[in-house]
């Protein structure tokens, strides 16, 4: 038999409870245990199994009788159920105690039957209906409990409403996220609880559930929605809503789930600002700059107006990271950063496109005088002091302005166009600008076969080295030379150092010319007799993206080592901006140069930023007046009075003083007055290819000495002694 079928029978009255037993014993379906008293039938429930759980005991229904021997009311219904209450219960009942046995239904009873109308139909019928209404009730039970833990298990947030927007159902993420609990949310409209915003326009979003409820349609929400939680915390998030339909296909809700996505939205948009951003300055960079040029080149040709390009170089900008490190640089490109944006409209661009360049796109000018305006106060603007380290600072610009539709139909074309006169802006002296014209593409076009020239000059041969004459003042004896690079190119004929010598920094390309040219040098004057009798001093440039590089030192006594010059007789000239890079790296390398037994010269003093802590320091040698302050020294007094403290600051710290640019008997005299030691320039000797130079020297020996022809031409030729290219 199921053991659902098995009856407990609580009935006091013997004779009523014949009665039920006889009409349950008509159907084989029933199996009656009867006790008389309350507290026997909770000594038998508490026998045939644990509380709580139905199938452990055997009972499928109670059929109980209001009005018992030891107890009587809506007492027994109420203690019997908190006893038993998955168990269904089936009230007894006289006539007369009918209200009761109904408020017992209200309480939890599955129904009552008045005991006078009992039949062996209507009991066996009702009794079946109860257990099977309770195992159909047990069964939903265990389905929606086994759903609600479903949905609190897993991670998106789920909310559920019936037809007129009102909440039904949240889930413990859902709870989460809105701030509410499931005992304030159900039965409150949807927007209550779920306020929903658009990120950027900040304007409501209407209710989703109401939409897939009218539309009878999946829907979702913006990519920019924003739940605002209870306590007015933003979240965003992603969702879907879907209307929820019964066995006639009406819709009677929607369900909606969602999750919060503010983690990967501001990923995203991380990565989206990094794609089109300038990771230093915070500026658009040139894929963004690209896209706001072609936007506004729409709308110049619906308008019928114009938008300007300004290409903006900053000039010597190396010398400050030279001087101040890459870090130093850095704090300068954000600060001209800062004030470009100072200079320009809202509805304007400012873009960083790499190194020290800048774009600036204004969006639409009436004509070309706005952007000579515009450009006009950003050179005001970036002329302003800066201050670095307690340093103030100067820099300027050159800026190249290309004009649209007039310079250029293509993006391309007009960046290219700007840039080309950029560069002619520089051609004009820098800190100006200059506007495109057609004629500026051929100086492009030369600037870059100047690259690709350099590229090859060593492997072609086209480079040589001469020297000019470094001059003793006291006794006009020839004391030194300084090494200058030359280049002879097929096709570009003498190309000015003034020209290759910036390309060559800007390209990177500075490095390999300076370390042949130091070979080339090295190698010759080792091969010289009279070099090597004299002790003349051979002094070099070097640039300081060469001194930076971390093989330098090595290089240097590897040349030494390979030519065979006296280290004695080498003057490395290094520039005054890079002993102001980082202290304790500069000393390391200087000292490490010194130790070659090479001589140290500080180049074009005067013009950088250095002390006099700084000269005390560092092992220089030599210091050189730059031509500058040479040039007007005899017309200007504050020049005279620089070159002047030069030369006595030099005696004082007892460093060797040499005056470069000497061009005018005027300014030697000046030199020679102010006991400077020593001096070059054109006045004195111009640079000369090594064979002339070297019959320079022998010509001083034979001026010296009465046997010094003879010697003369015993001296092989200085250009002979150069050692195979690398």
């Amino acid at each position: 038999m199921n053991m659902t079928n098995n009856i407990l029978l609580i009935q006091g009255n013997a004779a009523d409870a014949k009665t039920v037993q006889d009409a349950l014993l008509a159907s084989s379906n029933f199996h009656v245990e009867q006790v008389d008293t309350f507290a026997l039938g909770l000594q038998r429930l508490a026998a045939l199994g644990k509380q709580n759980q139905p199938e452990a005991t055997g009972i499928g229904a109670i059929l109980v009788d209001l009005q018992l021997p030891d107890i009587a009311g809506i007492e027994i219904f109420d203690r019997l159920f908190a006893v038993v209450p998955q168990i269904p219960i089936l009230i007894l009942s006289s006539s007369q105690d009918e209200e009761i046995a109904k408020a017992a239904v209200q309480r939890g009873a599955q129904d009552y039957l008045l005991k006078s109308r009992l039949d062996d139909y209507l009991l066996p019928k009702a009794l079946a209906g109860v257990i099977d209404r309770a195992a159909n009730t047990e069964a939903l039970f265990d389905e929606k409990e086994r759903a609600q833990v479903t949905l609190n298990s897993i991670g998106d947030a789920v909310i559920s409403t019936d037809v007129a927007g009102r909440i039904a159902y949240l889930n413990v993420v859902a709870e989460k996220l809105t701030g509410w609990p499931s005992v304030d949310a159900v039965g409150q409209p949807l927007e209550t609880v779920m306020r929903l915003i658009d990120a950027e326009s900040r304007a409501t979003i209407p209710n989703p559930m109401a939409i897939a409820t009218q539309r009878n349609q999946i829907v979702g929400l913006p990519p920019t929605c924003i739940l605002i939680r209870r306590d007015d915390v933003e979240t965003a998030i992603e969702d879907s809503v879907a209307p929820i339909h019964n066995r006639r296909g009406e819709v009677t809700g929607a369900v909606m789930v969602f999750h919060d996505v503010s983690t990967s939205r501001a990923m995203s948009q991380k990565l989206e600002h990094l794609a089109n951003y300038d990771s230093l300055t915070d500026l658009p960079n040139r894929t963004l700059l690209n896209d706001r040029i072609a936007r506004a080149a729409a709308a110049v040709n619906r308008h019928h107006t114009a938008l300007a390009i300004l290409y903006l170089d900053l000039d010597r900008f190396k010398h400050i990271n030279d001087s101040f490190g890459h870090s130093g640089g850095d704090r300068m490109l954000q600060a001209v950063a800062q004030r470009l944006r100072e200079c320009v409209r809202a509805s304007d661009t400012v873009s960083r496109i790499g190194g020290d360049e800048f774009v600036v796109l204004l969006s639409e000018v009436k004509h070309a005088d706005a952007a000579a305006i515009c450009a006009d106060k950003i050179l005001r603007a970036l002329g302003m002091p800066y201050l670095m380290d307690a340093f103030e600072m100067h820099i300027t610009a050159s800026i190249g302005i290309a004009v649209y539709p007039g310079d250029g139909a293509g993006l391309e074309t007009l960046l290219q166009n700007a840039d080309s006169s950029m560069y002619e802006a520089k051609n004009h002296g820098r800190n100006n600008y200059q506007f495109y014209r057609t004629d500026l593409n051929s100086t492009a076009t030369e600037r870059q076969s100047m690259e690709n020239g350099l590229r090859h000059a060593i492997e072609r041969e086209e480079l040589d080295v001469h020297y000019q004459p470094i001059i003793d003042l006291t006794t006009g004896a020839i004391v030194g030379a300084e090494a200058l690079l030359r280049w002879e190119n097929a096709s570009l004929g003498s190309v000015s150092p003034t020209q290759f010598i910036e390309v060559a920094e800007e390209s990177g390309l500075i490095v390999p010319l300076g370390a042949w040219a130091l070979r080339k040098a090295c190698a010759q004057f080792s091969a010289c007799q009279i070099t090597r009798l004299r002790g003349i001093r051979l002094a070099v440039n070097v640039s300081a993206v060469e001194l930076r590089s971390k093989d330098f030192v090595a290089r240097v006594a590897a040349i030494l080592a390979e030519t065979g010059i006296d280290p004695q007789c080498l003057e490395l000239e290094i520039t005054e901006t890079f002993i102001m890079q980082d202290s304790k790296a500069t000393a390391t390398v200087l000292n490490a140069l010194k130790s070659l037994g090479v001589t140290l010269a500080l180049d074009d003093f005067g013009t950088g930023y250095s002390s006099l802590s700084y000269m005390r320091r560092f092992p220089i040698d030599t210091l050189k007046i730059d031509r500058s302050f040479v040039r007007d020294l005899t017309t200007d007094a504050d020049d005279a009075s620089v070159v002047s403290a030069i030369i006595n600051m030099g005696k004082s710290l007892h460093m060797r003083v040499v005056a470069e640019g000497v061009e005018t008997r005027e300014q030697l005299k000046f030199l020679k007055e102010n006991r400077c030691a020593e001096a070059q320039g054109y006045y004195l000797n111009r640079p000369m290819k090594a064979e002339r130079f070297a019959n320079l020297l022998c010509q001083a020996s034979a001026d010296a000495s009465p046997n010094g022809l003879a010697a003369a031409r015993r001296v092989p030729s200085i250009v002979h002694g150069a050692p195979p290219l690398p």
